[in-house]
């Protein structure tokens, strides 16, 4: 794709610097015999077409348009947040229809490890193809994973509904994460990606209670169904934001579009390549493989040491080790930066990503069916109490935005912030027990909040200061992809702590009651059949106690690498970094 200098001329803000460090600086580089000001008006050139593109459209579009695009994308992160709250409802009562719902973590582990890794060759295709269409395509993708589930009538579609779902909703919310950071520059972009994660202060209060409504009417299946209709319709406005002010760069001569000149196969070959398919193929697998036993091991009759789940360890173990060895030796072009990773602000903050996830979901991942189970509230109160870390680091994050913006750095407040998480994380040890008040359990998801709410967005900031624009899009892909696979290993640990306390609990407090036992420990409903104050009842209030005390302490121990991870970040200041062009936020 060429362009050419005919663009307006708008205050204008240049990428510059390396993805590393020390090179990063706020200095512009000086192209011999061109005029530096009219580099200013027109797309950079030594960038991909996706890049290019939206380049272009911050150079064209007016200020109304910029308040109109950031308005469309406030619409499409209501209905994510709006669905994905009915669906995280909804969930267990989808595999507790079938029987089985310990397997909920184990939809879960495929889901996150697809998505995750998913996020850097859809990097690649926005960076190569644009940032519109690679929104489109995962549009598609979730609302295919919505008609799924909305179809779906065993735990084999639900599960392979999960992945299209989860792949298209963090592909919707990463492309837009990626275009806010196109068009912000960096010391408003906190305040930006807070900006967009307002709509869960909302959403949170509203889930709970539609998602209810659905299982008391129409079924859960409508739950999804009604999505599957919306979400599509949602994203018209900001594809044709995009897709108008692409078109008037095109006619303005900002951009000129030029054939490759390959053919159908030379382009298949090309694409196979540049995305990587096979990397993408063995560290999926090679993850996938690895975690899935932790929580599939007690549906074996000989446990640890059936076949298919030495198998599967094996295979998984093997294909992490071919992804090593092929992107070292064989792969064309890797979808993985691996350039970038010797950043330490950048390996720093993707490790930080990982552990925050890890932990969360290792308390996290059972907290739920604890809270209607051992404190029984309703599945409105319920989501009420789950959702505070929604609200509390939306909400919070938001002050973090303008303190950030306001003193320019971000390191030590990382830092602060880090030891108010550790505190609320440490605190669920003594006060996630079944003798403990709902209150202190309240209080101790409050700090975890404005803990984590908080780093999320510095690690974020972390990523993007280090690199030049150009590279913010693998940025916010590795930060996704390390997020995920943290994800992926803290639920693999709480199904594996879960799985071996909360059924060998039972067994104690229920002594000779093998099929009760069974029953309770795979469905969220048979536990609630039981009333308060019956033995029943009381066993499975034991058994989450158990499983409880040692899922928080492992959660609480994660945390503590962290501390590492944020002191090798160079303390940026972030009003002195300028990185975009055009009209911006």
């Amino acid at each position: 794709m060429k362009f050419f200098g005919r663009g307006k001329a708008l205050a204008t803000e240049v990428a510059v610097g390396g993805p590393s460090d020390s090179d990063h600086t706020t200095e512009k580089h000086d192209t011999p015999g061109v005029d530096a000001d009219a580099l200013e008006r027109i797309p950079s050139q030594n960038v991909q077409d996706g890049v290019k593109k939206v380049e272009a459209v911050t150079l064209t579009w007016t200020r109304n348009q910029l308040i109109l695009a950031y308005g469309c994308i406030f619409l499409v992160f209501f209905v994510i947040s709006m669905q994905q709250q009915i669906q995280f409802n909804l969930s267990y009562y989808v595999t507790s229809s079938f029987a089985l719902l310990p397997l909920t973590g184990t939809t879960s582990i495929v889901a996150a490890i697809v998505g995750g890794v998913i996020k850097l060759p859809t990097a690649k295709f926005v960076d190569l193809i644009g940032r519109a269409e690679g929104f489109a395509i995962m549009t598609g993708f979730a609302t295919l994973g919505l008609i799924m589930m909305a179809s779906c009538r065993n735990v084999e579609t639900y599960a392979a509904a999960q992945v299209f779902y989860w792949v298209g909703f963090n592909g919707m919310a990463y492309v837009l994460d990626v275009f806010m950071a196109d068009t912000s520059s960096l010391k408003n972009r906190a305040l930006v990606f807070s900006f967009a994660t307002t709509p869960y202060i909302v959403t949170t209060f509203i889930g709970p209670r539609a998602a209810q409504s659905f299982l008391e009417t129409s079924g859960w299946p409508w739950g999804f169904g009604t999505f599957a209709i919306i979400t599509p319709v949602i994203t018209l406005p900001i594809l044709f934001v995009l897709y108008s002010n692409q078109r008037k760069a095109f006619r303005e001569g900002l951009l000129v579009k030029e054939e490759s000149g390959r053919t159908f196969w030379q382009n298949a070959n090309f694409f196979f390549w540049e995305f990587d398919v096979v990397g993408l193929l063995l560290v999926s697998a090679g993850f996938v493989l690895f975690l899935l036993p932790f929580s599939l091991a007690t549906y074996q009759s000989k446990g640890w040491a059936s076949g298919m789940i030495i198998a599967m360890l094996v295979i998984g173990i093997l294909c992490l080790i071919a992804f090593v060895l092929y992107e070292k030796f064989l792969s064309k072009r890797s979808f993985i930066p691996f350039y970038l990773l010797k950043t330490p602000s950048v390996i720093g903050a993707c490790l930080l990503a990982m552990f925050l996830f890890v932990s969360f979901y290792i308390w996290d991942s059972t907290f739920y069916n604890y809270l209607q189970a051992v404190h029984n509230l309703s599945i409105t109160n319920t989501g009420y109490v789950v959702n505070i870390y929604s609200i509390g680091s939306c909400f919070w994050g938001v002050i973090i935005a303008v303190i950030i913006r306001t003193l320019g750095r971000f390191k030590w407040l990382a830092i602060s912030m880090l030891c108010l998480e550790i505190l609320g994380v440490g605190l669920m040890i003594h006060f996630r027990q079944p003798d403990q008040g709902i209150g202190y359990v309240i209080m101790c998801q409050i700090f975890i909040a404005f803990g984590g709410g908080s780093l999320i967005i510095c690690e974020e900031m972390a990523v993007m200061a280090a690199a030049p624009h150009e590279n913010v899009a693998s940025m916010l892909a590795l930060i996704g992809l390390f997020s995920s696979v943290g994800q992926a290993i803290g639920q693999a640990i709480s199904a594996a702590i879960y799985t071996n306390t909360f059924p060998s609990a039972l067994d104690r407090a229920l002594p000779g009651n093998a099929t009760l036992n069974a029953e309770l420990y795979g469905s969220l409903t048979a536990q609630l059949l039981y009333p308060i104050g019956s033995p029943e009842r009381n066993a499975v209030i034991y058994a989450y106690g158990q499983a409880q005390w040692y899922l928080t302490i492992a959660a609480t121990v994660v945390l503590v690498p962290c501390f590492i991870f944020i002191g090798v970040w160079k303390d940026f200041k972030v009003k002195e970094l300028r990185q975009v062009k055009g009209r911006v936020a």
